[in-house]
């Protein structure tokens, strides 16, 4: 049987769990966390974020990568955008806990009153960068007052002492950049947005262009007018004059003294604690300058109704380390093959023994698509897991080219409904699945059914395979087709004994 080299790197890593290279690099806009992070830079952030759950061999999760990327380049400073690498072992509890079951997922995570419990909610549009950075900015939170000429005098006089900032502009909507600052000095620095018809503010901060952003440091000081672009670090920075913008998250937590040393430098220990106050409250004049840098370099399934982020953890300590949950938090998938030429490589073609394709819809989120990749990915662990050698299982996306010829070519359906097959191109048949349901124990029995060649099969038409010589697998010694057909017995007793243990459980 033919294997491509992706397709073997996937099988070793879902039957190994070997620890995958991520599928960004070091340099990458998108902010790569593992589960230990999450709490920290996301859950705990002043800022809406997005982040995606996925493994380096997804065909759809590479597909997606430019259009991550350059959604990340394009939220740069007013939105987080990260990726968590759910190959990884240490990640996968997480991944599970996160409700991850396919890849890849992506979140939006945005905060809430609660500090450390932000509303999360799946992603379902479009995977474009356009859609990607519409949905997030959506979703980040409007701290900006509007104001007109009827009400200018009662927001000026609230709080005359407090910082305000005013953006006059010819624009109505109030921008992602804007909503953003005013996230960063929320309770320090009042920011407003008036619009150029608004004749009486124009003249009385004497504003000649749009846009154009003014500082009125409090009291009675003098209007200051900003001179640079309306860029988030120029305007982050010329806000800090009166006041440090709020840090973006938590600082890692120090590293704790060994037990021992604590207790024969309880001094010592008070004097870093009061150490380690002062230098959080210089972090955040620290943050006038480095604030927009900073936000730069922090840099889309089906439940619909938006839901809590899992509980942070009280304890410190405990929480550094990562939560060893049983592997099957993470649901394992089967791999997936988008390109025709891999389809092609692996199972379809003269010499490709058998395989079983889940050809999907275009609708991924059905209950049908979820039940099938399921149960196909269960069983096979389950038989990886005992040690038996079991003929590979894949899923072929509507995106592949070959996915609709082979609809079409076999007579099995319309595109827009799952359906499985088992496909054997050195023997020239393939067989349907025709169970009214997709759990585990209905496709099992149907997989045992091929291992020992029970069943009808049909003719695999030559057209389907890469190289189709359908007359000289025609004229293949018969004594191979009985040894394919029929399995030593030593074998089909150890099927009919796995399955009884499968009925038992």
């Amino acid at each position: 049987m033919v294997r491509t080299s992706a397709l073997v790197t996937a099988a070793a890593s879902l039957a190994l769990g070997v620890k995958a290279e991520s599928l960004y690099s070091k340099n990458s806009a998108v902010l790569q966390i593992t589960g230990t992070d999450y709490d920290r830079v996301i859950a705990k952030s002043n800022y809406t974020s997005i982040v995606e759950f996925y493994a380096p061999w997804c065909g759809h999760c590479q597909n997606l990568k430019p259009a991550y990327e350059s959604a990340a380049k394009s939220l740069a400073g007013v939105a987080k955008v990260a990726a968590v690498n759910c190959n990884d072992e240490l990640n996968k509890p997480f991944c599970g806990k996160m409700g991850v079951k396919g890849f890849p997922t992506l979140k939006i995570v945005r905060p809430s009153a609660k500090r450390g419990k932000p509303t999360v909610e799946d992603y379902q549009g479009q995977r474009t960068a356009k859609a990607i950075v519409d949905a997030v900015k959506d979703k980040i939170p409007n701290n900006v007052k509007r104001v007109t000429d009827k009400n200018l005098d009662e927001w000026l006089q609230d709080k005359n002492e407090t910082a305000k900032a005013i953006l006059f502009t010819d624009k109505g909507a109030i921008s992602a950049t804007l909503r953003t600052l005013a996230i960063d000095f929320a309770g320090l620095v009042s920011i407003a947005q008036i619009r150029n018809r608004e004749a009486k503010a124009v003249e009385t901060f004497g504003v000649e262009s749009f846009p154009t952003l003014i500082l009125l440091p409090g009291g009675t000081s003098t209007p200051i007018k900003y001179d640079g672009e309306l860029q988030k670090s120029g305007m982050v920075e010329f806000l800090s004059q009166v006041a440090p913008p709020h840090a973006d998250c938590p600082p890692p937590n120090p590293k704790k003294a060994k037990a021992k040393d604590e207790k024969k430098n309880d001094k010592k220990a008070s004097k870093s604690s009061s150490k380690f106050a002062k230098a959080s409250a210089s972090h955040k004049s620290a943050d006038a300058s480095s604030a927009a840098a900073s936000a730069t370099a922090e840099t889309v399934e089906e439940p619909a109704k938006p839901s809590e982020s899992p509980d942070p953890k009280v304890n410190e300590e405990e929480d550094a380390k990562p939560v060893v949950l049983p592997e099957e938090e993470l649901k394992p998938t089967i791999p997936v093959l988008s390109q025709a030429s891999d389809l092609q490589a692996t199972c379809l073609n003269e010499k490709s023994k058998t395989c079983v394709l889940a050809l999907l819809p275009k609708d991924e989120s059905s209950e049908a698509v979820v039940s099938v990749l399921d149960s196909l990915a269960s069983i096979h662990k389950k038989h990886d897991k005992s040690g038996s050698h079991l003929f590979p299982f894949v899923a072929v996306p509507a995106s592949n080219s070959l996915a609709s010829s082979l609809i079409a070519d076999l007579k099995i359906g319309d595109t827009e409904q799952v359906h499985l097959i088992a496909t054997n191109g050195k023997r020239g048949w393939w067989k349907r699945y025709s169970g009214s349901s997709f759990g585990d124990v209905e496709v099992e029995q149907w997989i045992d059914a091929i291992r020992m060649g029970e069943g009808q099969k049909e003719k695999l038409p030559a057209s389907i395979l890469a190289a189709g010589k359908a007359d000289t697998r025609e004229q293949e010694p018969e004594k191979e087709k009985t040894q394919d057909q029929q399995p030593i017995k030593a074998q089909e007793e150890k099927i009919v004994e796995e399955q009884q243990k499968h009925d038992e459980l």
